[in-house]
């Protein structure tokens, strides 16, 4: 099945559960994921988006260092399929001796996506029965403002979307 680029869109607060959502857009189109993650997955994607960097390594600065002193490079991460309401994704790591897929949280994939600087995929699967399109909220056909995002997040039942559990 067919993977398609996805860019983080950005990340919010379920008003409903306190809940982090991370957001990822389709690179060609408005569709957009949602993604119900834990706070210090949050935290973490949003240290490296920002590029701050902690005094001392957090968990996954460390497992990046792991990596690559191993001769590892994380060449992308895909959110491969849901099951039961739960997200589930592989890292794609790169070697000299080939490639391995490690079985992952999205949150914790996508953390390691961001400090490697690579892409990050959706099945297609996955974005037809739970992704949102943004060109269909307030706008009638133009992309949706982040106000409207917003207010679209704020009507969600995070159950509609299939919440990701941890």
């Amino acid at each position: 099945m067919k993977n398609s680029e996805m860019i983080i869109h950005g990340l919010s607060m379920d008003p409903k559960s306190g809940s982090p959502v991370l957001l990822l857009k389709e690179v060609d189109s408005q569709r957009t994921l949602p993604i119900w993650i834990g706070i210090n997955e949050a935290n973490a994607i949003a240290t490296s988006l920002a590029e701050i960097a902690p005094p001392r390594p957090m968990t996954h600065d460390l497992l990046s260092g792991i990596l690559t002193t191993l001769g590892y490079t994380v060449e992308k991460v895909v959110i491969t399929e849901i099951r039961d309401s739960t997200f589930y994704a592989v890292i794609a790591l790169g070697s000299a001796s080939g490639e391995v897929e490690i079985d992952s949280r999205p949150s914790d994939a996508i953390a390691l996506a961001v400090r490697a600087k690579a892409p990050i995929f959706v099945n297609e699967e996955v974005l037809e029965t739970s992704a949102i399109d943004l060109s269909t909220i307030e706008g009638g056909g133009k992309a949706a403002s982040d106000d409207d995002l917003s207010e679209q997040l704020r009507k969600m039942n995070p159950e509609d979307y299939t919440k990701y559990k941890m």
